[in-house]
């Protein structure tokens, strides 16, 4: 169960070797008193970025700029899912989507 101050927390492939040498349960309860980005909760756990592709939170999958909020449960995936999986989970944004992107946007 996951209390209104905290967030649950998993890791999978490399990043739950990250986990289980570090001695975290699976999954780890995380403080957090506030929103912020998954890319900043990766950061705040000292978890490396270059080993982190996307991240589900409450089940849907996107990049790391996805907010957080206390009593999301967060599972960070790393680089290497196959092409059309990484489409299909939200990890990256199709060719169209990227041309259709607002001028200046970096495509994120």
């Amino acid at each position: 169960m996951v209390h209104n101050d905290m967030v649950e927390v998993r890791g999978f492939s490399f990043l739950k070797e990250i986990f289980d040498q570090r001695g975290w349960p699976f999954p780890v309860q995380v403080p957090l008193d506030g929103e912020c980005t998954a890319e900043e909760l990766a950061r705040r756990m000292d978890l490396p970025r270059e080993k982190i592709e996307g991240v589900f939170i409450n089940g849907l999958a996107g990049p790391l700029d996805r907010t957080v909020h206390p009593g999301d449960r967060v599972a960070f995936v790393p680089p290497g899912t196959p092409g059309p999986y990484r489409v299909i989970l939200g990890l990256v944004k199709t060719s169209k989507e990227q041309n259709n992107s607002v001028p200046g946007d970096a495509g994120n």
